[in-house]
């Protein structure tokens, strides 16, 4: 099951530092301007269900395992489109908004961009 899907409309500038440092700070088209510049904009809508670790999150073609999610990370991305990344390997969020997948290459990030949050099944 999809429980959330998007595309990526716009890449701020400073968003190749945060790649730089394995984060992924995403929001949705509202974003307010003073974040547009570190932020990867995208046109997601609706989170079906919420994220949990075991699920999948897809950056383009490729699939990292979720493992770990903060308390506030579904409410922020229902709310707002804003989801945080850590391509980290840890199984404990350091703050209340992360979402930490398993530590493997990230693929250059595209206008176009598909991303995608599943479920295990």
């Amino acid at each position: 099951m999809v429980k959330y899907e998007a595309r990526i409309t716009n890449i701020g500038p400073y968003v190749a530092e945060f790649v730089e440092e394995n984060v992924l700070v995403f929001f949705g088209s509202e974003a307010p301007e003073e974040l547009v510049e570190f932020a990867i904009l995208h046109d997601g809508k609706t989170l079906a269900e919420a994220v949990a670790p075991g699920d999948h999150f897809f950056l383009g073609d490729t699939r990292y395992a979720v493992l770990a999610v903060g308390e506030v990370a579904n409410s922020n991305l229902a709310n707002l489109g804003h989801l945080v990344v850590k391509v980290n390997g840890q199984n404990e969020p350091e703050m209340p908004g992360d979402v930490c997948v398993e530590a493997k290459p990230l693929p250059p990030i595209e206008v176009g961009m598909r991303i995608k949050i599943e479920d295990s099944k």
